[in-house]
């Protein structure tokens, strides 16, 4: 079932953000941490449904960001809502790692049907894609009794100690925690859009094949194979730019993962959960299997869940090696059950479709817009990239008028979020509609034409 609105397009009716909208803005100023990463516009939700966001002042948004990739069904999807509350009248929590209950075998046994891994898995539930990561680190060093790993150039893990040291999107997630507690080398991500060395276009097989040689020089160099327990690979990079890896490049990742015993840990939390028109952005490489798969975000319509899927032989350690009080928490996981259900009932599908409609409409605003360098990714999963378009170096990155554009969808009352340094990512909920796109087409357009004079 998809929620309806009558609701077709945005209505703003105060200046933004409004008065009761800045109390609260006004208060977070006082009582919570600076430390969260907020956009330069300040959006405040009182409630939703679907794919529209009413603020504290009556103002409604078309949300294409699904709270960062996390509302997969909608917010406040009615049968996520009534497993939720069905659940919660009979089991809100008991602790799973001490005792039993059903629902974490009935997950269990779904992601073993789904995840792009061969053979029998188990699972580990946590709730967050941070802890997610967290549990894939510590396998992987407990299975290969190895210390050491590599990840790319502009990923986001999380922002956890372990995680951190894998994360490399961003100055600001690592400024003033000095020494990292794992030994990471990161190498260069194979994006074809900016080559790591040009910082110009080139083509998939080229910059792969580069990236390939620089991890070579690695082992070669600092880092021995036989002593690297995993790669961690966004297989369409999130923080990063939405930017998805060449299959060539994946295929070849596998290869060498098997040649030296590492494990490929492919990092999930953003792009899965039918967020690129497969249930996960792997499925897009045919024949090419993960070790350990880590999820979260759109895994349970917006309740904190995360999950590490390990092949069975590897989730191989002792008793007591790793747990968390609230991971696999009962009403989480029923959501999440929830939700893998309706995507497979339709919304995978409708992200393939609606995305794809999506991503020509965007390459259209491409042909239109010189300052619109890339429109890349998968299903509803669209990075939209801002260069000069004009100059002496037409490709060269344009980050503040990506910053104004966002700024200026926000105040037309569309909701997207930037990621990389100068693109605007689309992530909006599975339920999006060709007519949503339309809206959402019309306002962006409009927002780049006057972001630009």
């Amino acid at each position: 079932m998809t929620p309806t609105q009558e609701l077709q397009k945005p209505s703003i009716k105060t200046a933004l953000p409004g008065p009761k909208s800045l109390e609260i803005i006004n208060a977070d100023a006082q009582y919570v941490t600076p430390s969260y990463p907020r956009p330069d516009y300040k959006l405040v939700a009182d409630h939703a449904q679907g794919v529209w966001i009413t603020d504290p002042d009556g103002n409604v948004f078309l949300d294409c960001n699904a709270g960062v990739a996390v509302c997969s069904t909608g917010h406040c999807h009615p049968e996520v809502v009534a497993a939720i509350q069905k659940q919660v009248s009979e089991l809100i929590h008991l602790c799973g790692t001490d005792f039993y209950y059903r629902h974490m075998p009935e997950l269990g046994k779904k992601l073993n049907e789904i995840v792009p891994i061969d053979g029998p898995t188990k699972t580990h539930f946590a709730n967050s894609g941070a802890e997610a990561i967290e549990t894939a680190l510590k396998l992987a060093m407990y299975h290969t009794r190895r210390q050491k790993f590599i990840a790319f150039q502009s990923s986001f893990h999380g922002r956890t100690l372990g995680a951190l040291s894998l994360t490399s999107s961003k100055k600001a997630q690592r400024l003033g925690f000095m020494r990292q507690p794992l030994d990471v080398v990161h190498i260069p991500y194979p994006n074809k859009f900016r080559h790591f060395i040009t910082d110009q276009a080139t083509d998939e097989g080229t910059v792969s094949c580069d990236v390939l040689t620089w991890l070579n020089k690695v082992f070669q160099t600092t880092t021995p194979p036989e002593e690297v327990a995993g790669i961690i690979l966004e297989v369409v990079q999130g923080e990063g730019g939405y930017v998805p890896a060449p299959t060539v490049f994946v295929k070849e990742l596998r290869r060498i993962c098997d040649e030296h015993g590492i494990m490929l840990i492919v990092d999930e939390v953003q792009s899965g959960m039918g967020r690129t028109g497969k249930m996960f952005a792997l499925d897009h490489h045919e024949g090419v299997k993960a070790d350990i798969v880590c999820m979260a975000k759109g895994l349970g319509s917006g309740m904190p869940i995360g999950a590490c899927t390990a092949r069975a032989d590897i989730m191989d350690w002792h008793k007591g090696a790793h747990a968390s009080t609230f991971g696999g928490n009962p009403v989480a996981l029923t959501a999440a059950l929830k939700t893998i259900e309706l995507l497979e009932g339709g919304l995978v599908e409708n992200s393939r479709n609606v995305g794809a409609y999506l991503e020509a409409g965007l390459n259209k605003l491409k042909e239109k817009y010189s300052v619109i360098g890339d429109v890349r990714g998968y299903g509803m999963m669209l990075g939209v990239e801002f260069v000069k378009g004009s100059g002496d170096d037409p490709h060269a990155a344009d980050a503040d008028l990506r910053d104004r554009v966002e700024i200026a969808c926000f105040e037309k009352g569309l909701i997207i979020l930037g990621c990389g340094s100068n693109s605007i990512r689309w992530s909006p909920p599975l339920i999006l509609t060709k007519e949503h796109v339309d809206v959402a087409l019309e306002i962006f357009d409009q927002a780049v034409a006057e972001s630009i004079h």
